[in-house]
């Protein structure tokens, strides 16, 4: 049974309209999958059945340790969002709810491989001297 009904297909697939490049989720689960791994990998599918310039590959997290390594994640389920480069943006947990529009300006950021910042904020950041992580937490509400 599909995660997303007609509705949102419909409104997704009209956002998704103007995705200019290819862009790949990389979700990572495991065999014996977790609290929200199976809706998390189907809801990413879903979502880039909706746009030819989506496509899904599904990593175990135990098997594939090699591929969540380079990519940097450490817990599932996750997504990274991968475009002709792979920026660093990583979803831990299902994109459900408010993070579901998080998932689709996502996958239009990375897609035109521009992050809209100001000329101010480049600025700001071209003058960090070492890597910043940077995380954002957020709780179902």
């Amino acid at each position: 049974m599909p995660l997303l009904n007609e509705q949102i297909r419909k409104e997704v697939s009209a956002m998704l309209a103007d995705v200019k490049n290819p862009v790949t989720f990389k979700v990572f689960t495991q065999e014996f999958e977790c609290q929200y791994c199976t809706e998390t990998r189907e809801l990413v599918g879903e979502v880039a059945g909706l746009s030819p310039k989506l496509s899904v590959e599904v990593y175990d997290f135990v098997k594939d340790k090699a591929v969540a390594d380079g990519l940097g994640i450490d817990k599932i389920p996750a997504v990274a969002i991968v475009g002709a480069k792979d920026y660093g943006i990583r979803l831990y947990g299902i994109p459900a709810g408010y993070e579901f529009g998080t998932l689709i300006e996502d996958i239009k950021l990375v897609s035109e491989g521009e992050s809209h910042l100001s000329a101010k904020t480049k600025a700001m950041v071209g003058k960090l001297k070492q890597p910043v992580h940077l995380q954002v937490f957020i709780t179902p509400t």
